[in-house]
């Protein structure tokens, strides 16, 4: 739980009590609660002047992105990259706002990389209203949000080199990992985009044009983004049918190989096999030179019978 004064002089970081105490001065007021502790939710139900709304948008398990103008106010939900305490694995989480003018109420139930970027640019006095809190909250989102997306299309870029180097089970692996991070992206990215979108045209009067500038720049970032996960999405998606036809013609190769070899050596089995009866009467079983004419005899069979297939195109050339 951290709090955040700023007045006309300078900005300071306050113990949370204190700063929950300046609330409601002619004064700017950022207050960040950590969502896993009991505390948060403890303050924020003795809130009175908060409606129950938004105190359950407020203190939600999950929440999608989402940009309402409430009365007075704007609840705003962004997704952007952190850290899950539960499940290190999902990059996306979740960060809740409720802003009105001079007072901003913030939470998070997980590590959000947005915040120390927020709190740096907080506490170097560039942010001196409610207004500015949203905008650097949406812009801190989408900024560190853009790399990793452009990563994933490297990864694709880096798979389509190696289409022909690797085995083929090793880039499906690849391939699926990277769609399906692209869509779980691409679930919070495109609602975000319009969630920012409703901020830029609300009739709040303290959201100011400047506010409304970078809200309107972080929203134009965030359609490119979902723009490019399609993209990705849809790249990966063909890519692993392509993969797929790949496999399926090199069994439908290896399938004809081995009947081809099965084919050329059926006589030869039926030849080697009659020849080995142990019964009288083979012919030139005497003979020395017997053993050779048959060696002979079997390998001119096979050498014809590789002859017309590869004549009739069964066996590449190359």
């Amino acid at each position: 739980m951290r709090a955040f004064l700023y007045n006309e002089t300078k900005a300071t970081e306050l113990p949370f009590l204190e700063g929950a105490a300046h609330a409601g001065r002619d004064e700017l007021v950022w207050l960040h609660l950590d969502g896993g502790d009991p505390r948060s939710d403890a303050w924020i139900n003795a809130q009175e002047n908060l409606a129950d709304h938004i105190k359950s948008a407020l203190t939600a398990a999950e929440t999608r992105p989402r940009g309402e103008v409430l009365g007075d106010g704007i609840l705003l939900n962004l997704r952007g990259l952190g850290t899950r305490r539960n499940d290190p694995s999902d990059l996306l989480v979740s960060v809740r706002i409720w802003a009105v003018d001079k007072v901003c109420i913030s939470l998070s139930f997980h590590e959000a990389n947005a915040l120390n970027s927020v709190v740096d640019r907080f506490l170097s006095g560039n942010i001196t209203d409610s207004g500015d809190v949203l905008a650097a909250f949406a812009e801190a989102n989408t900024e560190l949000l853009d790399p990793e997306i452009g990563k994933l299309a490297d990864e694709l870029d880096a798979c389509e080199l190696a289409l022909d180097k690797k085995g083929v089970f090793a880039l499906r692996r690849v391939i699926a990992d990277v769609r399906s991070r692209a869509i779980d992206f691409r679930r919070f990215v495109s609602p975000q985009r319009q969630a920012l979108e409703r901020l830029v045209i609300s009739p709040q009067p303290w959201l100011n044009e400047d506010d409304r500038i970078h809200l309107r720049n972080a929203a134009d970032l965030s359609a490119r983004m979902a723009e490019e996960l399609e993209a990705v999405r849809e790249r990966s998606a063909l890519m692993h049918e392509e993969l797929t036809d790949r496999r399926a013609e090199q069994m439908d190769t290896r399938a004809l190989l081995i009947a081809i070899v099965a084919l050329v050596f059926l006589p030869l089995t039926f030849i080697t096999g009659l020849l080995g009866m142990n019964v009288e009467g083979i012919p030139f079983a005497q003979e020395p030179w017997a053993f050779w004419g048959v060696v002979a005899f079997c390998a001119t069979v096979g050498l014809l019978m590789t002859i017309y297939f590869v004549r009739a195109h069964w066996i590449s050339r190359r």
